[in-house]
């Protein structure tokens, strides 16, 4: 690696880390400012409070990180530039795109980590972020209808309103059995406002239940007390992945619920937009810094003020594309990897042309 090389890769990597720490930070506080009311009203005690802000900065991360980058890339070459530095580089015969070699292989190494991260990483994090919401400031209850509907077998369907994880309790429980020769024919129902799992027999039990079983013309209903159910196929794991919110799901627990929602036959253009859009949206960093970059590679009046204003302009314009592109994603007129890369595609051919009239 060139001297060169060096130095601009440490200013690179200084400007990066201070951007994403202050804007990390100013993300932080203005939040605790909107939501400290809540906090004091819930009585919530400063060690959840610092956690919950712990699992919170995974995800500003991951949105900020673009921001950061793209600002680092415009604030080191603008400088570079005021500085005649970069006169200096041509002169010595290094051309531009030599010069941006270095920003762009970084970038892109930042990219794949960033798939990573924002994969796994944030999602776990959301984990107990919700978590905490849920129990603590009473956000994200939702006991309205049911939130778990799948079918156990082929000829039984179970709808649960919410899954208690750390009791293994399932509540508002419904299960209909069907006919196997008529599937639209229900044959018998159960019904129970709790269901718990037995981790000694490997069994669900309705403490109390009432079963309906139906026939051409009437149907009978019986009280169940302490009812095993043998035959279900699911345990509580299964319940704890299907209750989880898409932000919730890392890559690998995403797909599967792709598949699973494919094979019950529902829609699932908007999961498969966010499924996507964790990988377009890593790749972020490199292509707004392409975009961005033959900007601040000419000397310019305004200094700092302006590299800070040409990096807010240019992250406004993606978002407010990404936002549109999704709306049109997500109400069916657009493919969902399309949707999820076509905003980039843009860039990569904007970027293509912003080269094409940079002085070397």
């Amino acid at each position: 690696m060139k001297i060169l090389d060096r130095y601009l890769l440490k200013q690179f990597g200084q400007t990066v880390f201070f951007g994403l720490l202050a804007f990390t930070s100013l993300f932080v506080v203005i939040d605790l400012m909107e939501n400290l009311d809540d906090f004091i009203d819930n009585n919530v005690i400063s060690s959840i409070i610092f956690e919950y802000y712990i699992m919170f900065i995974p995800e500003i991360i991951k949105l900020m990180l673009p921001v950061s980058v793209l600002f680092s890339a415009l604030f080191t070459t603008g400088k570079m530039a005021n500085l005649n530095e970069l006169t200096a580089i041509k002169a010595g015969g290094i051309s531009m795109f030599r010069y941006m070699m270095p920003i762009l292989i970084v970038c892109f190494l930042i990219s794949v980590m960033a798939v990573y991260f924002s994969g796994y990483i944030v999602p776990m994090a959301n984990k107990r972020k919700i978590n905490i919401e849920m129990n603590y400031l009473n956000k994200g209850h939702s006991f309205a209808g049911s939130n778990i509907f799948f079918q156990d077998s082929p000829t039984r369907i179970v709808s649960i309103s919410y899954f208690d994880e750390p009791n293994n309790n399932a509540l508002r429980v419904s299960i209909q059995d069907f006919d196997k020769t008529d599937i639209t024919k229900v044959i018998q129902r159960f019904d129970a406002g709790r269901m718990y799992y037995d981790t000694l027999n490997g069994n669900w039990v309705m403490p109390i239940g009432y079963k309906r079983t139906f026939t051409d013309s009437v149907f009978t209903t019986t009280r169940l007390d302490s009812f095993a159910l043998r035959d279900l196929n699911f345990k509580p794991a299964d319940l704890a992945s299907k209750q989880l919110k898409p932000e919730e799901m890392n890559l690998t627990e995403l797909q599967k619920f792709i598949e699973d929602q494919l094979r019950a036959g529902n829609d699932v253009r908007k999961i498969e937009i966010e499924y996507y859009s964790r990988y377009s949206f890593a790749f972020t960093s490199l292509i707004i810094v392409l975009f961005g970059l033959p900007f601040s590679a000419n000397k310019r009046k305004g200094g700092v003020a302006l590299q800070i204003g040409i990096n807010i302009l240019i992250t406004f314009i993606y978002l407010v594309m990404m936002k549109i592109i999704q709306a049109f994603g997500k109400n069916g007129s657009l493919d969902p990897v399309l949707t999820a890369w076509l905003v980039n595609f843009i860039f990569i051919v904007a970027s293509g042309i912003n080269l094409t009239r940079l002085k070397q």
